[in-house]
């Protein structure tokens, strides 16, 4: 039939009436059996009649393969199977696929609403809608996507807007995401039961959109049981919920993360407000006990840290809007005063207390160790990093040279710590410091071998003499305090000692820092006496005589007026009265006379008499000050020397962001070094713009 020439050739006869048997079929049999049924039933029939139809087509196709092969190929028809196919498409499914449509979302309705049905019909009734797609002239999944998804993204908006609507009034915040949260599970699993794969994320968008999109900031802010409240009332699993549901969600994060700087902010505040009242109502009392607020302060702010930095790590999985949700909220109130004290200060004295001796922590090495740790985590928040190291570096050098640190693994272990977080030149003096006190103690031990061969120059008395270096230490007030003769022999013989050992080095004596240990011959006991060097030295002036004008030791000892006064209150006023002063009373004038108090005792046979301290808070302070005036210039210089050219508020803000790091510059400062470097011929203003800045070399 196919192979004859001419006339002969039935081949294209046999291909027309391939399609009308399929035409015949499907018009007789097939659409009166589908009519009749409705819903499920006409789904099962229907799937039963594309079964059939199948088979017919593959047996068919088969048959007549030489068709496929030779007469379809050279004429460029759809091949038996496309032809098969659209047949079923054209007389079947544009007839009966709204019906079809219906019946589905129907059933899938019937599924959400917890009722049983039969999974497998549902796939193989949406495969129809794939497989349909194949041969036609768009692509593949135009029918289903057409057909079948669209309306059934539309019938699964609608459901769950009317369910979303009812569950915002009648549940609270946690038991809604509850709910949500299983109904984006439900929804993935259908996807894998019967929908196909690419409907998923668009079967999901839209769940997500009518559950959380559309009422984010209702959920988020429900009077009692909103995110607030969740952070509030430590609700972690409801706060890991809404962080995997609102990630789901464009931009869903934003107002959640925003709600939790707001919630830490106001924990912060509050710490900071009690600390204040604590402070203040403790003012007329002991210092120390301020200080012990202050101390609790810290462990608090350490604490709350801890917590919410669990919250990031764990609730949000470590999500970077939460991290600078948290940082943006510790910089508010860490770098807020207590009752006049810098977050910086509070910082420092709370690491001076892990390190001295005799601290109020009592803690293990390793509790210590992690401490430290949590410090650095809160010193990223301080804006004043320049302030905290240099009340550091006060503090560490009374505990070296007081000999109050309790540990040097640890001094050195936090520097470490410091120097990873902030730089080699925010510790570099404090390590020199360190280091000048391990060579002090081998000059120490050098000095006192030195006597064994100069037995003649030892001055009979103990001397321990600790050499540090001008550049790492804080400067300390020097005076030119005239000393008694014994305490001069010390001296010169130190100056013999280490003059035979160094050359070209110059020795400042700072006898503020000494201290003495003096035996006081009274009458009832003799006791020993640990004072400073300024009051061993008033002290041994009554060695030879016992009685001595305020005038007289201040001539004798070479001191200013506000020393001396200094020196005798704390000798004649305090505590312990070492000396009588005449008249009786409290306060130190020019016209007093003093003498040595014979009848002086006490229940210890050693005291340390304390002499008062002087607030240096005040000259760290200047001292800071100076130094970011001297970084300020070297930062505008760096800048312009680099630009040559540079406008007034490109060059401020350069400058801000290069010293950041170390403390927040002032606009006016800023203002007032740039006028200082013009005046120095650094910089000068452009002729024609004054706001443009050019570098002169």
């Amino acid at each position: 039939m196919c192979t004859q020439k001419g006339p002969d050739d039935h081949t294209e006869e046999l291909y027309k009436r391939y399609k009308k048997v399929f035409e015949n079929y499907i018009c007789k049999t097939v659409l009166p059996s589908l009519e009749d049924k409705h819903e499920e039933f006409m789904l099962i029939d229907l799937i039963k009649r594309w079964e059939n139809h199948k088979l017919m087509v593959r047996w068919l196709s088969r048959f007549f393969h030489y068709l496929d092969r030779y007469f379809i190929a050279k004429k460029c028809f759809p091949t038996l199977k496309a032809t098969g196919y659209n047949c079923f498409r054209d007389l079947v499914y544009e007839n009966i696929k709204v019906k079809a449509k219906d019946a589905i979302l129907v059933l899938i309705d019937k599924e959400r609403e917890g009722g049983q049905i039969d999974r497998a019909l549902l796939k193989n009734a949406v495969d129809i809608f794939v497989a349909l797609g194949e041969g036609g002239s768009s692509s593949i999944m135009d029918l289903y996507e057409k057909d079948f998804e669209a309306p059934m993204l539309d019938d699964t908006s609608s459901y769950y807007s009317i369910k979303a609507s009812k569950w915002i009034q009648e549940d609270s915040c946690p038991s809604y995401m509850v709910k949500a949260e299983e109904c984006l599970k439900r929804e993935k699993k259908r996807v894998s039961h019967y929908l196909h794969s690419t409907t998923e994320v668009k079967l999901l968008d839209k769940v997500q959109h009518e559950l959380l999109t559309v009422y984010t900031s209702q959920l988020l802010e429900k009077e009692h049981t909103g995110c607030h409240v969740l952070l509030r009332d430590d609700k972690v699993e409801d706060l890991s919920r809404m962080y995997r549901l609102f990630l789901r969600v464009p931009n869903g994060l934003d107002p959640v993360s925003s709600t939790f700087k707001k919630h830490v902010t106001s924990e912060g505040t509050l710490l900071v407000k009690q600390a204040e009242d604590a402070v203040s109502s403790k003012k007329e009392e002991k210092k120390d006990v301020v200080g012990q607020h202050e101390h609790a302060f810290v462990k608090k702010l350490l604490d709350l840290h801890d917590k919410y930095l669990d919250y990031v790590n764990n609730c949000f999985i470590d999500h970077t809007l939460f991290h600078k949700s948290l940082k943006e909220a510790f910089e508010v109130f860490c770098n807020k005063d207590i009752a006049g004290t810098s977050s910086a200060e509070i910082l420092a004295t709370f690491c001076d207390d892990l390190l001295k001796k005799g601290g109020s922590e009592k803690s293990s090495s390793e509790a210590i160790e992690e401490m430290f740790d949590k410090v650095i985590k809160l010193l990223a928040y301080v804006n004043d990093k320049d302030l905290f190291a240099e009340f550091c570096r006060k503090k560490l050098a009374r505990r070296l040279l007081f000999d109050k640190s309790a540990s040097e693994d640890h001094e050195r272990a936090i520097l470490t710590k410091l120097k990873q977080q902030c730089g080699a030149q925010f510790t570099s003096k404090m390590e020199g410091m360190v280091t000048d006190l391990t060579l002090a103690k081998e000059h120490q031990t050098k000095f006192e071998n030195y006597f064994s061969t100069n037995p003649k120059a030892h001055p009979r008395v103990d001397l321990s003499v600790t050499v540090l270096t001008t550049g790492f230490w804080p400067s300390y007030k020097s005076s030119d305090l005239s000393l008694p003769e014994e305490m001069a022999k010390c001296v010169e013989s130190f100056k013999a000692y280490y003059g035979s050992n160094t050359k070209s080095r110059k020795l400042t004596w700072i006898y503020s820092l000494g201290s003495c240990h003096l035996t006081g011959k009274f009458g009832p006991k003799p006791i020993e006496l640990i004072v400073t060097t300024y009051q061993a030295a008033l002290l041994l002036l009554f060695n030879n005589t016992d009685s001595l004008s305020y005038s007289e030791i201040k001539a004798q000892l070479n001191l200013t007026d506000d020393d001396v006064a200094r020196l005798l209150h704390s000798l004649s006023c305090a505590k312990y009265k070492i000396l009588n002063k005449e008249p009786n009373n409290k306060t130190i004038s020019s016209k007093d006379v003093f003498e040595f108090n014979s009848k002086f005792t006490d229940k210890m046979r050693r005291i340390r008499v304390p002499l008062p301290p002087i607030d240096e808070k005040k000259k760290v302070i200047e001292d800071v000050d100076k130094d970011r005036r001297y970084a300020i210039d070297a930062s505008l210089v760096r800048i312009m020397k680099g630009r040559k050219v540079l406008g007034h508020q490109q060059l401020v803000m350069e400058c801000v962001e290069q010293l950041g790091s170390m403390f927040k510059p002032d606009f006016k400062v800023i203002k007032k070094r740039i006028e200082d470097l013009i005046s120095r011929d650094y910089l000068e203003r452009d002729a024609e713009n004054p706001n443009v800045y050019k570098y002169l070399a």
